[in-house]
C-alpha cells in the first residue's frame, strides 16, 4: 500500500513577509531619495512696479483736470525708507531717512516716533528695496509699516515702492 497523500485543504499556505518587507522599504527609500520638492513662495524672484506717486488732488476731481496745478506732486512729504538685501536675501541694512536703524524691531520703534510727531506730517511711505531682498524679508518691513498710525490716529495706508537698480554690496 502506498503512503498517504496529504490532502491540499490541510496544506497552509505561507507567505514569506521578510521578503516584502524588505522590498517595501527599498522602494520608501528610493522615493524618499529621488523627490524634489517644488520651490517655495519665499524662493521666487521678485519684479516690482515702477514708482508711481501719490498726488495732491482733491476728491472727486479727475487727474490732470485742474490747469494751476503744474506739480501734483508738490506738498507731499514722503517719508523714506531704504531696505538693502544680501547676497541670499535676507535684511542686510536698513535706514529712515538717512538714519540707520538695526533691525526690525528698532525700525518700528523709530517709525512711532516719526510718524507720531504731528509737525513733520508725512503723507506718505515710500520704501526703497533693493534688487537682491527676497520677498519674504520685504514683507516684514511692510508688516512693520501698516501698523503704524498717524497723529490723526487713521493707519498708515499710502505705500510706494522702487526697486534700487544694481547689486548692491552686502555681505551675510
Amino acid at each position: 500500500m502506498p503512503p498517504r497523500k496529504r490532502r491540499r485543504k490541510d496544506e497552509e499556505v505561507e507567505l514569506n513577509l521578510a521578503a516584502m518587507l524588505d522590498m517595501a522599504f527599498q522602494l520608501l527609500a528610493f522615493f524618499i531619495l529621488t523627490f524634489r520638492p517644488a520651490p517655495v513662495e519665499g524662493q521666487v524672484s521678485l519684479r516690482m512696479p515702477p514708482p508711481q506717486p501719490v498726488t495732491m488732488a482733491v476728491a472727486g476731481e479727475q487727474a490732470g483736470s485742474n490747469p494751476d496745478n503744474t506739480n501734483p506732486v508738490q506738498g507731499l512729504n514722503s517719508l523714506v525708507i531704504t531696505v538693502l538685501g544680501s547676497p541670499s536675501g535676507r535684511i542686510y541694512q536698513m535706514a529712515v531717512g538717512d538714519s540707520h536703524v538695526a533691525h526690525i524691531i528698532e525700525l518700528e520703534r523709530r517709525l512711532k516716533t516719526v510718524l507720531s510727531d504731528p509737525g513733520v506730517g508725512f503723507d506718505q511711505v515710500l520704501i526703497q528695496v533693493g534688487s537682491t531682498l527676497r520677498y519674504d524679508e520685504l514683507m516684514k518691513v511692510i508688516d512693520v509699516c501698516t501698523r503704524q498710525k498717524l497723529p490723526s490716529g487713521e493707519p498708515l495706508s499710502k505705500l510706494s515702492f522702487v526697486e534700487l537698480p544694481g547689486p548692491e554690496s552686502g555681505a551675510e
